[in-house]
């Protein structure tokens, strides 16, 4: 049975509805905001557009070294513009801030900006933010750096440097007390063997656990879960450091086929994974089955989870149809056309759309069409289309509701 988590983000998007209600704890000054703004990246490098969802012509531009795929991380107020073939990260404030009362949180709008720190390095790729720290690996250089997310989320670039034993594509997480980093062989091409759990100052705190060709690393409740050749690995915090599981791949699923994506629910203790092309898997990380199968009519272009409504998440599959999946029931429960054809023949970096979630609203970038898409959650339909110019690709939105003082 999955377990319902109580967020940051539910009370967030929770606070309009509570100040509607309770009205007169608030003096005529107060006002409920509800904002979500967008930082689209264009896919010929170079450009990102930050525009407000409420007033779509008000909007700017950055400028990055090459083509981004954006992170919102500090709690949304900052979001990191990760540049991997150009071996740079840019990060910019959103504008966009909260501080939580318990029964509401308040909100703070501003213009989003351009942080002055530039970080560079051989290949950053994967962004963990857990436990205070944003973490970004560089595949090629052998280590991480950790950044203050408090610090961060004020425009202040504080690092910490991690060094891992052999450079390759992986990623270090924040858990408890101690950093979980992917290890690789020393030998040619770098293979990944597993997660280790490390002190703050590098020396081991743990054995390596075996992880074959770890990938994919998501938080939900108490648990990181990573994709493995094996299964899926869950790891945990406890009194003596870190407990692990090994999920392994059940007789039922269909074979060959591997997690290599996996996305955490912040409002279930559940997982939503690729496996295989045309597949996704739920993953119950306590209680069996832990997998549940969901086969897709076409192959899956990108999904995403829904905050809001924490049973659902969306996929987009080649065809141009948007579907819904409820992750209690493993199933598709709704499908609408969205876009044109988008074949995953190709280049794994050709333009293909990408989802993110803003409140009641699914987010599709149509790379093809110069558009971001805008799906309601309720009916599915769409309700409006924004311009953007060049060819829209990776995305992110920040924001929700809370009280303007």
């Amino acid at each position: 049975m999955f377990k319902y988590l109580a967020t940051a983000s539910a009370i967030a998007m929770a606070t309009t509805a509570f100040a509607q209600e309770h009205d007169h704890d608030h003096d005529h000054h107060d006002e409920d905001v509800t904002l979500y703004r967008v930082f689209v990246g264009d896919h010929a490098g170079g450009s990102v557009t930050a525009l407000d969802l409420a007033d779509p012509d008000h909007r700017w531009q950055f400028d990055t070294t090459g083509q981004v795929k954006l992170f919102g991380v500090a709690g949304g107020a900052t979001v990191a513009a990760v540049q991997s073939d150009d071996n740079a990260v840019h990060f910019f404030s959103s504008g966009i801030s909260f501080e939580d009362h318990g029964d509401h949180a308040d909100i703070a709008v501003s213009d989003p900006a351009a942080i002055d720190t530039v970080l560079t390095g051989p290949r950053p790729f994967h962004v963990v933010d857990h436990g205070g720290s944003v973490i970004i690996n560089y595949d090629q250089g052998g280590y991480a750096e950790l950044i203050d997310a408090h610090h961060l989320s004020h425009g202040e670039v504080e690092l910490t440097t991690f060094t891992q034993s052999q450079a390759h594509h992986g990623f270090v997480a924040r858990l408890g007390g101690n950093l979980l980093s992917t290890v690789a062989s020393d030998v040619a091409d770098a293979p990944r063997l597993g997660l280790q759990a490390f002190n703050a100052d590098g020396t081991p705190a743990g054995d390596l656990v075996t992880c074959t060709a770890i990938h994919g690393e998501a938080f939900s409740g108490a648990y990181l879960a990573a994709g493995c050749r094996e299964g899926v690995l869950t790891a945990t915090a406890s009194a003596d450091g870190v407990t692990y599981n090994m999920l392994p791949y059940e007789a039922d699923l269909p074979a060959g086929n591997t997690t290599g994506t996996l996305l955490g629910s912040t409002g279930i203790q559940v997982f939503l994974g690729n496996y295989g092309a045309n597949g996704l898997v739920v993953v119950d990380p306590v209680d069996a089955p832990h997998f549940r199968y969901i086969e897709l009519p076409f192959r899956r272009v990108d999904f995403a989870l829904d905050p809001v409504h924490p049973a659902n998440g969306y996929v987009l599959t080649e065809d141009g149809t948007l579907h819904q999946v409820n992750l209690l029931e493993a199933a598709l429960t709704g499908s609408v056309k969205v876009t044109e054809p988008y074949s995953m023949d190709g280049h794994w970096n050709d333009a293909r759309p990408r989802l993110a979630m803003a409140g009641d609203e699914v987010i599709i970038t149509d790379p093809n069409a110069g558009l971001l898409r805008r799906i309601d959650t309720d009916t599915l339909r769409e309700t409006g289309t924004i311009a953007v110019e060049g060819a829209p690709y990776n995305i992110a939105v920040v924001g929700g509701s809370g009280i303007d003082h």
